[in-house]
């Protein structure tokens, strides 16, 4: 796959990152609308079109500024949440040293700022990248990494990672994170307070409008998810594959930790499916159809594009 640069990858991010902003709260006011609609409809004997809207109006910057005020704490401790998620602690330097040369080597080659590195006491043979920030921008190595890689294969691998940086791939992926964790979250308690309330006389009325308001919430729910996975892109990993690449001028030693990685990639305390979306192999599901929404490209695929450069 050829690689389409650094500033043409950061604008198409830019550019995903503004959509899922701006697109969020459109559909944070439309589950709104129709949950006030519901309401409308199963609590009063009379409802109408004028009540609905009133009853908006009042609920919508109640539950808009609940849904902003979350997101902004999520935002801000994303880095604590993966941290606690993966237990990556700070990796020490003066025992790290190889470690901490090839980070170092290749910032200063590309001219980028050098991140945090952290490690994750697994052997499990995995990493990611996160933050938001040059502050808070952190590259994680699992243990197991760091020992059954030679320096030509792990330099490869912090390279993808410093790629995912670069790319600005990080910011996109925590807005993506953050923002499908709110969306579950209230469709999940819209689902139960769907279930659990009792509608007066108008049973029948009710129970059909109770089922148009799940399928509802499930289909908006299934075209976010659908809608997510396509912002996490998996072609974001061949671009890094491809960065890394560049940087090192040695795609074959990527493509050679990657074939390691593929045999032993997850950790013995498994991450949230959100957060192990960072990693640089994630694959949940073995089942045939859950390759058409993984977030990953078969690692096979990659191996074969890098031995291809």
């Amino acid at each position: 796959m050829k690689y389409v640069g650094l500033a043409t990858q950061q604008r198409q991010n830019n550019i995903r990152s503004l959509a899922l902003v701006l697109l969020f709260p459109v559909l944070v006011i439309g589950l709104t609308y129709a949950g006030v609609y519901a309401f409308v409809h199963f609590g009063y004997e009379y409802p109408s079109a004028q009540l609905v809207n009133g009853m908006f109006m009042s609920t919508a910057p109640v539950v808009f500024g609940g849904v902003l005020l979350w997101f902004l704490i999520a935002f801000f401790i994303n880095t604590s949440i993966i941290q606690n998620a993966t237990q990556a602690k700070p990796l020490e330097r003066k025992e790290n040293m190889r470690v901490y040369n090839l980070v170092e080597n290749l910032c200063m080659s590309t001219g980028m700022p050098i991140p945090k590195v952290n490690v994750i006491e697994d052997s499990a043979l995995n990493a990611f990248a996160s933050g938001l920030s040059d502050k808070t921008y952190t590259v994680t190595l699992t243990r197991g990494i760091i020992d059954h890689l030679n320096d030509e294969e792990l330099e490869g691998v912090i390279a993808h990672e410093l790629a995912h940086i670069r790319n600005r791939d990080v910011r996109l992926l925590v807005i993506s994170i953050v923002f499908v964790g709110i969306f579950a979250m209230i469709a999940q308690l819209g689902f139960r307070s769907m279930l659990f309330s009792r509608g007066s006389s108008r049973d029948n009325k009710g129970n059909a409008l109770l089922l148009v308001i799940v399928m509802l919430i499930a289909v908006i729910g299934y075209f976010l998810s659908i809608l997510m996975r396509f912002a996490i892109s998996r072609k974001r990993e061949y671009l890094a594959d491809a960065g890394a690449a560049e940087m090192t001028k040695n795609p074959l030693a990527l493509a050679s930790a990657l074939r390691k990685i593929s045999g032993n990639p997850n950790l013995s305390k498994q991450a949230p499916d959100d957060v192990a979306q960072l990693f640089i192999e994630h694959a949940p599901h073995k089942a045939a159809f859950a390759s058409l929404f993984a977030t990953h490209p078969p690692i096979k695929k990659r191996i074969e594009v890098l031995e291809q450069f």
